[in-house]
């Protein structure tokens, strides 16, 4: 046994042996790509299903852009962004907290809601939305949460997990 791993300190393992990460992340890419091409063949673009009377509704909406429609008309720009962040991700990974249970669900969730956004836009220039929370307002009209989609959980959840598990690791080390 190495000295380092005899000391707790355990090797990187190269990434296609990250199990855990490569389930999550397949597993959030699936539910992604098959909900888009759910909302794409039973959704048009200009339909809507509500599903909660003033509160949720499913959309088939086409993002060009990022976050809240940011960047519009940029998809091509976005995805070589994504593929350099994936990448960048993947090669990294050993400095974020993945050797926990929790770390690697984070690390899946991002990895898979990159790749499901990514294959949106090479595929079709456009990444589809279509879960949008709104409400109605008293003068009429409504107002929303911008439609997003499962690879947007993934990211989001993932980003979220992660400064959870950087909060608490800082948090150790200042006790």
């Amino acid at each position: 046994m190495e000295e380092k791993e005899a000391q707790g300190v355990v090797k990187p393992v190269p990434f296609f042996q990250e199990k855990r990460i490569l389930t999550i992340a397949a597993i959030v890419l699936a539910a992604d790509q098959l909900t888009k091409q759910t909302v794409v063949h039973t959704i048009d673009t200009t339909e809507q299903v509500v599903l909660i009377e003033g509160f949720l509704k499913l959309v088939n909406w086409h993002n060009t852009g990022a976050a809240w429609s940011q960047f519009q008309g940029k998809s091509l720009h976005l995805a070589i962004i994504s593929f350099i962040a994936l990448g960048a991700l993947i090669h990294y990974r050993h400095h974020f907290e993945i050797q926990t249970k929790t770390g690697k669900a984070a690390m899946g969730m991002l990895i898979g809601g990159i790749i499901g956004n990514l294959i949106d836009r090479v595929a079709y220039q456009h990444v589809v939305d279509f879960i949008r929370f709104y409400l109605h307002q008293r003068g009429g009209g409504e107002i929303g949460y911008p439609a997003f989609n499962i690879a947007d959980m993934g990211i989001c959840a993932g980003v979220g997990l992660m400064f959870v598990l950087a909060w608490r690791e800082q948090s150790a080390k200042e006790q």
